[in-house]
């Protein structure tokens, strides 16, 4: 699963890069800071950026998870720090939705 949704995640930022003069780097996207201080968005292309993953995962998995919820904004460490990090958060969401880890 985890491999699928880094697969997704970067098929939203190649879809960014496509529009942005400064790209979102992917040559270590697991380490990719998406919020905070050395992050490649601001508050407004994080939301966008979020929801184009929500869509993506829903397009996939056939099930829908909230990314920005209360849960994510209050985890002690953000899911938003790296993909790495937005990853585990999504494989957990997923998996209380009942979606596998083998999907």
């Amino acid at each position: 699963m985890q491999e699928k949704l880094l697969a997704l995640i970067l098929g939203v930022i190649e879809e960014l890069n496509e529009r942005r003069d400064e790209k979102i780097p992917t040559d270590n996207p697991m380490e990719v800071s998406f919020y905070g201080n050395s992050a490649v968005f601001d508050s407004m292309q994080l939301v966008n950026f979020l929801a184009r993953v929500e869509e993506a995962i829903e397009d996939e998995y056939d099930v829908e998870v909230s990314l920005t919820s209360e849960k994510a904004v209050s985890q002690r460490i953000s899911p938003f720090s790296s993909a790495r990090r937005l990853i585990e958060f999504a494989i957990g969401e997923l998996e209380e939705a009942g979606v596998t880890a083998d999907a």
